[in-house]
């Protein structure tokens, strides 16, 4: 039996709640975890490194998208386990991995499941698994994480991105692998490691997460009537087809923007930022996935 840590956002809900997760992890034979309750998503990475350095192997963690960033940013490279439960509100990097929203299947994923070597992406330094922008997607982001996700969960998505479809755009400079690759005014900058983002959509149908290249998009829309064009492409996966879109792949990106701007780290809001400084790191994490998915 391996070395078993929990890390885990308290206010988050699956199944029976912590006290079940205690309960199967019981029947599973693991009766003495680490234990870690947090109740912001920042404060998992502290945790997931004190658990590293006390020997653990398997680390399930309990929560949304920004707590697993957090922790495979702790992680990355370390040959700690990531075992998922998906207890939060999009569970993005779960549903790209068919992991289960049930208690019991996703712990049984993680002791009995494959172990699966992922490549991360990182944003000046740090990683993220799902994707990673700036402009639009930040800003809705942003929003709906002011008290509207926990009110009206994805819809608040929906709502903070209407509002935000007349946004400004800014001029931007984009480099990949060196070569400059565009140069202009953007609403949107969004890199990808895997393929469905947000709502499901899959943004980049030829992503994968174990492939050593990152998905890049640039989106120029400036209007309501040009979103809703770029909106109709992506939804139907021919994203690469829009007036408005630029999309290409790579290893290192580079972007400069004229002015600060906020970006996201899988779903988590970050700070302003003038300067990108994008990579991929390719297998730096291993996941636990349901058997037949797994490397």
């Amino acid at each position: 039996m391996p070395n078993v840590a929990v890390v885990a956002h308290a206010r988050k809900k699956l199944g029976g709640g912590l006290p079940g997760l205690r309960g199967v992890l019981a029947a599973e034979g693991v009766t003495d975890p680490l234990w870690y309750e947090v109740s912001k998503s920042r404060q998992a990475a502290a945790c997931a490194r004190e658990a590293v350095a006390r020997g653990t192997d398997l680390m399930f963690v309990w929560g949304g998208d920004g707590t697993v960033q957090r922790c495979i940013d702790a992680v990355a490279g370390t040959g700690a386990i990531i075992a998922i439960l998906p207890a939060g509100t999009a569970n993005l990097l779960a549903a790209n991995l068919k992991i289960p929203r049930n208690l019991t299947a996703a712990v049984r994923v993680g002791l009995h499941g494959d172990r699966r070597p992922l490549d991360t992406g990182s944003v000046n330094g740090e990683h993220f698994a799902v994707m990673a922008g700036a402009g639009f997607d930040a800003r809705m982001i942003a929003d709906a994480h002011r008290g509207l996700k926990e009110r009206f969960g994805r819809g608040a998505y929906v709502y903070t991105g209407l509002r935000n479809l007349g946004a400004r755009r800014t001029g931007a400079r984009v480099e990949v692998d060196g070569a400059a690759f565009f140069e202009g005014p953007v609403s949107c900058v969004l890199t990808g490691n895997v393929g469905r983002i947000l709502g499901g959509v899959r943004a980049f149908p030829r992503a994968r997460p174990d492939d050593g290249l990152l998905e890049l998009g640039v989106v120029t829309a400036g209007s309501t009537v040009e979103w809703i064009r770029t909106f109709a492409k992506i939804i139907l996966g021919r994203a690469e087809r829009s007036p408005f879109v630029q999309v290409t792949r790579g290893q290192k990106i580079r972007v400069r923007f004229d002015r600060k701007l906020p970006y996201e780290l899988d779903g988590g809001a970050r700070k302003a930022a003038r300067d990108l400084h994008i990579k991929v790191h390719p297998g730096s994490v291993k996941v636990c996935v349901p058997g037949g998915l797994g490397g």
